[in-house]
């Protein structure tokens, strides 16, 4: 427990009585009882706030500091984000699937051109996009999600509706267990190849069926509490938020997932289908989509609690490739038309003046 220095408080005697025979120095760690915390049950939360006087080289998202030398009050935030030009796709594509991050993404399948559908799959290094080896099963409104070496794509299609699973290593995709209920228009979440969550979709009319991939097979789990297709999905299977889709209009609904159920939470500012999504089930991103009565380019940011709207993209569009995290996003080919245009998002964290 440490040691605690001495007082006028510790230094009253078991009778009573004051000791002042020694005020100084600390009481061993030895000479105090365990039950003296034992009734403590919460401790406040405690922010710690360091006097110096210059700023810190290299602060910590969220750290305070008081500048002695300015006479300022500082912290070290998030800035405002935006949205700029990125490496062209090798072939102009939407409505497909995606994996990975900004600096490293996957891209796979859809349309090129109205009704054209491929398995077309490229790599993204944070420059530029390489075509690499193509789906087993051509498909459009497919989901998708996991990491640029280690990937997963599943669902799609229209006629016939697709419940084929592929796996990707890095290097080619292998089909494995297919989903319990063929569908197109899934959210998707996951971390990996060994881990997803099939969100919602139509079937062909619009489902609330989630599904949980194990690396092996999928299981149906509980419903999303609103039906709807071409949602939004941001985390992992523990941890997700799924947002936006349609029903019979475009929807703002948000969703959180805990691993075992959802719970309704705080919509859209502007409810869309088929938006772009990153990040995390508490710091999501949604961008792009179609909401009445066009296809719109604002992005919105998730806290955790509420949206709040931020920088428009530079070109409106839906269907869009998408990944990342939410300082951090990617957006790639969409339409309309269909486009190879990749944008991509960042927030920079800086220092300012508390006020």
């Amino acid at each position: 427990m440490g040691t605690i220095t001495r007082s006028f408080a510790n230094n009253i005697t078991s009778g009573g009585t004051f000791d002042a025979t020694d005020l100084t120095g600390t009481i061993p760690a030895s000479n105090i009882a365990d039950a003296s915390v034992t009734n403590i049950t919460a401790v406040p939360a405690l922010t710690a706030t360091s006097t110096v006087a210059s700023d810190p080289p290299s602060p910590d998202a969220g750290q305070i500091w008081y500048n002695t030398s300015d006479k300022a009050l500082r912290a070290y935030i998030a800035g405002a984000g935006s949205w700029a030009t990125g490496g062209s796709l090798n072939t102009a594509q939407s409505k497909g699937g995606s994996a990975g991050t900004q600096a490293a993404a996957l891209a796979f399948g859809g349309e090129t051109i109205p009704t054209v559908v491929t398995g077309a799959t490229e790599s993204y290094d944070g420059t530029s996009w390489t075509e690499v080896n193509d789906l087993n099963t051509a498909r459009q409104y497919m989901g998708g999600n996991g990491t640029q070496t280690s990937a997963l794509a599943y669902a799609g299609g229209t006629s016939p509706l697709r419940a084929e699973t592929e796996s990707w290593n890095g290097t080619s995709w292998t089909e494995v267990n297919d989903l319990n209920t063929a569908r197109y228009g899934v959210g998707s979440s996951g971390a990996d190849n060994t881990t997803a969550l099939a969100i919602g979709g139509a079937v062909p009319s619009v489902s609330a069926v989630t599904e949980l991939w194990n690396g092996t097979s999928w299981t149906e789990v509980n419903d999303l509490n609103t039906a709807r297709d071409y949602p939004g999905g941001a985390g992992t299977t523990t941890a997700t938020l799924a947002f936006g889709g349609e029903v019979v209009n475009n929807v703002g609904n948000t969703e959180s997932w805990n691993g075992t159920s959802w719970t309704e939470v705080n919509d859209l500012n502007t409810g869309r289908g088929a938006p772009g999504s990153a990040g995390t089930s508490t710091l999501a991103l949604a961008f792009f989509g179609e909401s009445p009565p066009g296809i719109v380019a604002n992005t919105e940011e998730w806290n955790g609690s509420s949206w709040t709207e931020v920088a428009d993209l530079a070109t409106a569009r839906r269907f869009v490739f998408s990944g990342g995290t939410q300082v951090a996003a990617l957006a790639a080919g969409g339409q309309e038309p269909i486009t190879a245009a990749t944008e991509e998002w960042s927030k920079t964290e800086v220092t300012t003046d508390l006020e």
